[in-house]
């Protein structure tokens, strides 16, 4: 039997974040190979450090290198960073980026390589999951870890909390009590400032952004808070840290309440099932708990490269179903195609909408109008039901 009464922790970091900064980047560059050509290949890695960014990666495309390198600067400003340890337009940026193998790009094209559909750009395993903790069916401790980090960050950009800087980080651990979550136990909060702030000041410029981002009732006398614990944070981002694309992946899922593949998603175009599959298997688990098949759903998916079908479609439910997993798993099959091109149709993923998913989350968020977010959508909850014969 699970337990019902417990402490969970997850932690989020900002857009300024070095680790972060490189994601930024490498997406902001996917986004400008697929506007230019919604079949482009892109895998770029981004390292960051100390006034200086390197590009690296493998693309098909007609964007050059100095698009790429003016995409970098753009993505840099647009997070703040205009110091003298990183800023926007005095850091060093490189460019290493190269052709994709031809070996690779015959396994992944329509009607090349040993099948006649599009296939998998990569094999490997991916993972999606929902719960019924919160309304965005995600779970508590990452959405709101999210969700402080992003108040900040607003409040930053829009000069209310100017003495801010660009890098933080959040963690927030959750009591459990008979299996919901009711209160916050533990916040810890870093973040970048300006000189001269004590631990002290910076807490009285961010504790009101955490009590906004939480419930109602869920910070008490009994919360334990860690603001700046080191007493001072000045020196920051890729400035006191070098930053790597794909380094962030628990943060950018669930939080460690889930299970996660074996790949990171940022730099990556939608051919890459580490990215666009787990959109989809986070898609599918959240219609299923849209639809009332369970509480709890965690969806496994597996590829080979070149091969278009998943190899298997795995379900858990935690014991929560209303049907047996083999009924959803077999619903899943009957209400979506889960090919890379039919998810990348399902979902919209041939759109420019990668930037945005950089920070914060890839999951959890509100669909956007352009598409941004799509897999965030519950359209596919009445399709599953009745498919699992629960119509």
């Amino acid at each position: 039997m699970s337990r019902k009464d417990y402490l969970f922790t997850s932690e989020s970091v900002s857009e300024g974040h070095p680790d972060k900064v490189s994601d930024a980047i490498s997406d902001s560059i996917v986004d400008l190979f697929i506007a230019a050509d919604p079949e482009a290949r892109v895998a770029v890695e981004t390292l960051t450090t100390t006034n200086n960014v390197v590009l690296a990666g493998e693309v098909r495309g007609s964007v050059t290198q100095d698009e790429m390198i003016a995409a970098a600067r753009k993505t840099i400003k647009e997070i703040g960073y205009e110091q003298k340890g990183f800023h926007w337009d005095t850091a060093r940026v490189q460019c290493l980026v190269h052709a994709q193998s031809a070996d690779i790009a015959q396994g992944v094209d329509d009607g090349a390589g040993l099948h006649t559909e599009e296939g998998a750009g990569d094999q490997g395993i991916m993972f999606g999951y929902a719960c019924n903790e919160t309304p965005e069916l995600m779970p508590a401790p990452i959405l709101y870890s999210h969700r402080i980090l992003q108040l900040m960050a607003e409040a930053r950009h829009s000069g209310e909390a100017s003495s801010l800087e660009p890098d933080s980080k959040s963690q927030v651990t959750v009591e459990y009590r008979d299996g919901k979550p009711v209160r916050a136990h533990t916040i810890v909060i870093s973040t970048q400032h300006t000189e001269g702030l004590s631990s002290d000041d910076v807490r009285g410029i961010v504790e009101p952004y955490a009590r906004k981002a939480l419930p109602d009732g869920w910070v008490d006398d009994k919360t334990i808070w860690h603001v700046n614990p080191t007493g001072r944070f000045v020196i920051g981002g890729p400035d006191g840290d070098a930053g790597l694309t794909g380094r962030k992946i628990i943060v950018d899922t669930y939080g460690g309440a889930a299970p996660h593949g074996g790949g990171a998603f940022s730099g990556k175009d939608p051919t890459k099932v580490d990215r666009s599959a787990a959109y989809a298997s986070r898609y599918v688990a959240k219609n299923v708990v849209a639809a009332g098949l369970a509480t709890r759903c965690c969806v496994q998916l597996a590829y080979a490269i070149g091969v278009a079908e998943p190899l298997s479609i795995y379900v858990d439910d935690y014991g929560t179903g209303e049907v047996p997993p083999e009924v959803i798993e077999k619903a899943i099959r009957e209400s979506i195609s889960l090919t890379p091109r039919g998810i990348k149709d399902v979902l919209g993923l041939t759109n420019p909408i990668y930037r945005r998913t950089a920070a914060y989350g890839h999951f959890g968020r509100t669909p956007d109008s352009d598409g941004g977010f799509s897999w965030e959508k519950t359209d596919l909850a009445d399709a599953l039901k009745a498919a699992a014969g629960r119509a």
